[in-house]
């Protein structure tokens, strides 16, 4: 089995491809290990590696995030050791009463009832414009909400912690709605 790395603009988060399917849909997002506990095999499996302080799973893809004062070349022949002898061993991603987006710890989304047609708009330009980009680079932008002209979105995975997120929202996502929705005035994110 051959894994691929690849670097995200996200200097403590690496992604790392298995060339096979990691979860069917959506993206699962782990921030420590009692996240993981009971729901993800893999990501429990993640988490025993020292250094290791968030994994994001994608389709086709797993993104690591690592403690500050971890090294890359010291995480990295853990993590794919981890994750090859996870999928050579046939073992679950997650347990079965786990779906995709459950384990993400995400809010209820909240906007006003006439802003329902806005609000349809902008998660259709996120999902067709945004997020495939996004997850290219390892992570996953989700809407959390509109109120008085202000987007709130999640960041998970590379993107979030991510030095140049805020140019991201500011420039690249909040330009985009503005040109597409004249009732957007700026875009925020949400922890």
């Amino acid at each position: 089995m051959f894994i691929q790395t690849e670097a995200t603009p996200n200097p403590a988060t690496l992604k790392f491809l298995p060339g096979r399917t990691v979860i069917p849909s959506g993206t699962i997002d782990f921030r420590g290990l009692d996240e993981a506990e009971g729901k993800s095999p893999l990501a429990e499996r993640l988490f025993e590696v020292t250094g290791v302080d968030g994994v994001f799973f994608g389709h086709d893809f797993v993104t690591i995030t690592k403690k500050d004062v971890s090294d890359w070349q010291h995480l990295k022949p853990a993590i794919l050791g981890a994750i090859m002898e996870h999928f050579m061993n046939d073992s679950p991603v997650m347990t079965a009463d786990v779906e995709a987006g459950t384990a993400t710890g995400s809010g209820q989304e909240f906007f006003d009832e006439g802003d329902e047609d806005i609000v349809e708009t902008i998660k259709d330009l996120l999902e067709t414009r945004v997020r495939p980009a996004v997850a290219q680079d390892g992570g996953d932008i989700t809407f959390r909400g509109f109120k008085e002209g202000i987007v709130y979105l999640e960041m998970r995975g590379a993107c979030a912690g991510c030095p140049s997120s805020t140019a991201t929202l500011q420039h690249g996502i909040q330009n985009l709605l503005k040109h597409f929705i004249p009732q957007v005035e700026a875009v925020e994110a949400v922890v």
